[in-house]
């Protein structure tokens, strides 16, 4: 098998289900818009993965490698964006019916790609569960597929948990302090990994 879709799979799993950029978002877009007008977000994030899947598994590994400031740069503006997403989720209340400028589906979209995290899990993915003689259409599609199914059952979790905290809290003091950690968290996870160099 060109493809170790069970290892693959158990990696995937332990990245996406984990607290990082992708899920804070989508915990605070539950937690702010509601579970059933946070999923147009919560869409947006789950094809957004597939955005940098596919033009990775068909050659910007190796445009990166050529120019590898084309990386460092990503590094930076991925990580401004999501804190940037942070702020606007600090700010954020509880306690308003419809948001107009609300976390819809094109921010969504935006998250994977400008997410460092997100780059750093397909990348490893691509360099250690793909034989080096794999066809690169079944490559990408079995890593593409497989990031799929885990991030459709656990993007919808993180999405729901968000709302359920919403409903017990909403209109209480504890809302700003769920707002403000929601965003402390996302930012954390940033820092963490620029600090570490593992962007």
């Amino acid at each position: 098998m060109y493809v170790a879709v069970t290892s693959l799979a158990a990696f995937a799993f332990s990245q996406i289900a984990t607290p990082g950029p992708a899920n804070m978002a989508m915990l605070a877009a539950g937690a702010r818009l509601g579970f059933w007008a946070a999923l147009p977000f919560m869409f947006g994030v789950l094809l957004g993965k597939q955005l940098i899947i596919w033009p990775i598994g068909f050659g910007l590994m190796e445009l990166a490698s050529q120019v590898p400031l084309l990386f460092l740069a990503l590094k930076y503006i991925s990580a401004a964006y999501i804190i940037w997403l942070a702020w606007r989720v600090a700010n954020m209340r509880l306690n308003v019916d419809h948001d107009p400028v609300g976390l819809g589906f094109r921010a969504g979209l935006f998250v994977h790609p400008l997410n460092p995290k997100a780059w750093m899990m397909i990348t490893y993915s691509f360099s250690n569960y793909v034989a080096t003689d794999a066809p690169v259409w079944i490559a990408t599609a079995w890593i593409a597929g497989t990031l799929f199914v885990i991030q459709a059952i656990c993007h919808p979790i993180w999405t729901f948990f968000g709302d359920r905290i919403a409903k017990t809290i909403i209109g209480t003091r504890l809302e700003r302090y769920l707002m403000w950690g929601l965003a402390g968290l996302t930012v954390a996870f940033v820092l963490f990994a620029l600090l570490r160099g593992e962007l």
